[in-house]
């Protein structure tokens, strides 16, 4: 009897879940994000251990930077889509306004983050003042060295990184809260 009562619920708490999703195209693009930045977070950290003069670590830091692109274009994508076309789920009605509030915030500032790495990553290479590789063509150098300038945006990229880190971990964090502990389907709108 137990087992009939539990199945009967899980399968309620599937259907309100499944009503409550978000789009499909939402979820592609959430978790194509998820793997670029795994792929810019991988690539930082792998390179930091070689020689940065070696053909690998060159390899590796053309890898970073093309994904640092591809990022920058799917989160305008992911912004567009949202602004215009996505199914946005409401907040589950037990949920607290202040966690609410708390959950837009973070997700406003994975928003920002996404869109200022690129582009300090971009100002460090531009005030480097070398000819460099973006995505399949070769760039020729476009600014004088500045090491000064360069330096902020060393800075800012890595600030930025750290700053990335925390709010993915905090939304990570909450997302699993909301699987294991209060069930309510929360995690299960963006699973693929």
């Amino acid at each position: 009897m137990t087992y009939e009562l539990e199945s009967a619920e899980t399968q309620a708490v599937k259907a309100a879940v499944e009503s409550r999703r978000f789009d499909r195209i939402s979820i592609g693009l959430h978790w194509l994000t998820v793997l670029l930045i795994l792929g810019q977070f991988t690539s930082a950290w792998v390179r930091k251990g070689l020689d940065h003069d070696s053909s690998l670590a060159v390899a590796i830091l053309e890898t970073h930077r093309t994904m640092g692109v591809l990022t920058w274009i799917v989160g305008l994508a992911r912004l567009a889509w949202r602004q215009n076309f996505a199914d946005l789920p409401p907040f589950p009605q037990s949920m607290p306004k202040l966690q609410q509030s708390i959950a837009k915030a973070n997700e406003y500032g994975l928003y920002v983050l996404l869109f200022v790495q690129p582009i300090t990553g971009l100002g460090n290479v531009l005030f480097r003042g070398h000819p460099f590789e973006l995505l399949v063509w070769q760039v020729p150098a476009l600014l004088e060295p500045n090491p000064a300038i360069r330096s902020l945006f060393v800075l800012a990229h890595e600030f930025g990184a750290r700053a990335l880190l925390a709010l993915i971990g905090l939304h990570a964090g909450a997302a699993l809260f909301h699987r294991l502990v209060l069930r309510d389907g929360v995690l299960q709108r963006m699973l693929p």
